[in-house]
């Protein structure tokens, strides 16, 4: 019989706080501008003291020249300089496009000119005299603030030129959004719910969070809860004591204890039946469950990432997934954009998978025909990133070497429904339905335009004239 798991506390005992130990302080440095001395050196003592690097000015001139040597997280600026009035300051530094927060400091006969800055785009505003306990209440904020759009600055820098992220390979800006999100939510242990539609790549959405968190020592262990029946799923996911039912000769783990100190990825969750459903929501909140046929809670630790290709809020009012367990597993969503709807990508993987399946199959392939290359960009891709890395697996097994062309590429999809069958994503219009009919029937022939035109009951000529419309190509391309 399985033994319950104590795990040691990570708490440490408590001991003497330190000066600024019990929150961060920003490593943005502060400018002080102001030309009374005795508040510059007030303040500069008052914010060294808490921890921030502090610089001071004592004119326009001066703090211009700083500014453009370094970037601060935080200006502190006397509304009335000798050569340069406060609401200058801001001006100049939002125009100039400094990501520096800004708190004025005023007379009390300024406020309205305070308030104007603000509208400006300053911070705050402090009054004189200077209270100090609210000058150290509004400098972390600000500097919170600055450090939080640098971060999201820093993290767009980073992901603007990507094309391959983890397994995921896209550089559209629907893929970037995911990158993103991925970037900001893997260090934590949110639960995540990813979704789209079949093919899109959400187990690869659900490695490369594991890969990126601080779990990626440990297992990532995935399971498609659509491929079990119940009984058989809640084996899969809690194991079994020896003798719990008939054919059990001895103990399992089930996914649960596999995914032990790293991550756990439930795919296609929203199928899972409605009693499990309870007993898998018990065993997230409490990291806790027993094994079928045992009396021992056994205790794990785990993140739990969840995936599915059905509309959740569909799958919600008809009761098909429980509301309690969806707010649970979606602290994070990502939504998977479909291949129709990031182009712009299709081309990269198509090249990727070229490269990859050339090298594994020892094919020397050279790339795709011009008109494969209009065919990659006109079809819709129905069965999305794995359709097409299907169809270029294929077509390099079939072309062996030279170029990959039309005919090679057709989708698999094609080949299963014949010429006359032809699957149009819900919500398509007429005129996108048509084009996609046009481009898979004439794929289905080889690219025979006489066939095509027969197949679809159009005038040869009429065809001629469309698929140069949708492929872009001249009539002996197409011909």
């Amino acid at each position: 019989m399985a033994k319950s798991k104590t795990r040691k506390s990570k708490k440490t005992a408590p001991r003497s706080a330190t000066k600024n130990e019990d929150r961060s302080v920003s490593t943005a440095p502060v400018l002080v501008i102001d030309d009374e001395k005795s508040i510059v050196e007030a303040l500069q003592a008052v914010l060294s003291a808490e921890g921030y690097q502090v610089e001071t000015a004592h004119d326009g001139e001066e703090a211009w020249a700083k500014l453009e040597e370094r970037p601060y997280g935080l200006v502190i600026v006397d509304l009335k300089l000798p050569d340069v009035d406060g609401l200058e300051v801001v001006r100049r530094i939002r125009e100039g496009g400094l990501g520096s927060e800004i708190i004025i400091i005023t007379g009390e006969a300024s406020v309205d000119s305070a308030v104007e800055a603000m509208r400006r785009g300053a911070y705050d505003y402090l009054t004189k005299p200077l209270e100090t306990d609210r000058l150290k209440a509004l400098v972390p904020k600000a500097l919170e603030k600055y450090d939080v759009r640098e971060q999201k600055a820093a993290l767009e820098r980073k992901v603007a030129n990507l094309t391959r992220y983890a397994e995921l390979i896209g550089q559209s800006e629907e893929m970037k959004e995911v990158y993103k999100t991925i970037e900001a939510v893997a260090p934590t242990d949110a639960s995540v719910l990813v979704y789209g539609e079949s093919g899109t790549g959400k187990e690869l959405v659900a490695r490369a969070l594991h890969t990126k968190s601080a779990r990626v020592d440990g297992p990532f262990v995935a399971v498609n809860c659509a491929a079990f029946p119940k009984d058989i799923l809640e084996n899969e996911l809690f194991g079994h004591e020896k003798g719990a039912f008939t054919g059990s000769l001895k103990e399992k783990a089930g996914c649960f204890e596999l995914a032990d100190g790293g991550t756990l990825f439930l795919d296609e969750v929203a199928e899972m039946g409605p009693d499990t459903q309870v007993k898998l929501l018990r065993a997230i909140e409490t990291q806790q469950f027993r094994r079928l046929g045992g009396r021992d809670e056994i205790e794990v630790d785990i993140r739990v990432l969840a995936a599915t290709n059905r509309d959740v809020h569909e799958a919600l009012r008809e009761g098909d997934f429980r509301e309690d367990l969806y707010y649970r597993l979606s602290v994070v969503e990502i939504a998977l954009p479909p291949l129709r709807d990031r182009g712009g990508d299709i081309e990269l993987l198509a090249h990727e998978f070229l490269q990859e399946f050339g090298e594994e199959h020892g094919k020397k392939v050279d790339g795709f025909s011009e008109d494969a290359i209009r065919f990659l960009r006109a079809y819709d891709w129905p069965g999305n990133v794995r359709e097409l890395k299907n169809a270029v697996e294929r077509a390099v097994i079939m072309t062996g070497e030279g170029e990959i062309t039309l005919t090679a590429l057709r989708p698999r999809s094609a080949d299963r429904r014949g010429s006359t069958e032809v699957r149009i994503p819900i919500g398509a219009s007429l005129e996108k339905a048509e084009s996609q009919l046009i481009l898979e029937t004439f794929a289905s022939t080889g690219g025979d335009r006489a066939r095509t035109a027969a197949i679809l009951g159009l005038d040869e000529e009429v065809l001629g004239d469309r698929l140069v419309e949708l492929l872009g190509a001249g009539e002996e391309a197409v011909g």
